[in-house]
């Protein structure tokens, strides 16, 4: 859609320009954000599709198409759990390095489902986590769970 809205923008643009016409200085300006918008759209959906987690023993590795992170499971400092209604978000952290994922959540729109997004095993690798690492809920606020050692 804002592809769509941005090759709309940027026609118009055009043609304006072309046929000689006035450029209110607001479409230049709507069509580069646009475009910028749909860019980010776009990166933000392939690193998704691209998005790996492997679990083994030794600890947790992530990978997303743009960068890598590996955790042993005693570098992990602490999880966070954010609520959302398309899955919750989950973000671990290490010393340097961080990494996040969402647990699987149902897209709907007027009761209708209209995708998925996250992980299917998402609870899966979470309680995986917090087991292999020993963390305990230590904190629980309007926010989220905040999971630590103990």
């Amino acid at each position: 859609m804002t592809w769509i809205l941005a090759a709309a923008a940027n026609v118009a643009w055009l043609i304006l320009s072309l046929g000689g016409y006035y450029v209110f200085p607001v479409l230049p300006v709507l069509a580069v954000l646009l475009v910028l918008a749909a860019m980010g759209i776009s990166l933000g959906n392939w690193m998704d599709r691209h998005s790996l987690i492997r679990i083994d023993s030794n600890g947790i590795r992530y990978e997303n198409g743009l960068r890598r992170t590996h955790f042993e499971w005693n570098e992990i400092k602490r999880v966070e759990v954010y609520g959302h209604k398309w899955g919750d978000k989950v973000r671990v952290l290490g010393e340097k390095s961080r990494f996040d994922f969402r647990t699987l959540g149902e897209v709907k729109v007027r009761g209708e489902s209209k995708g998925k997004m996250g992980f299917v095993g998402g609870d899966f690798i979470l309680q995986t986590i917090l087991s292999e690492t020993s963390m305990k809920e230590i904190e629980h606020d309007e926010d989220g769970y905040y999971y630590a050692r103990e």
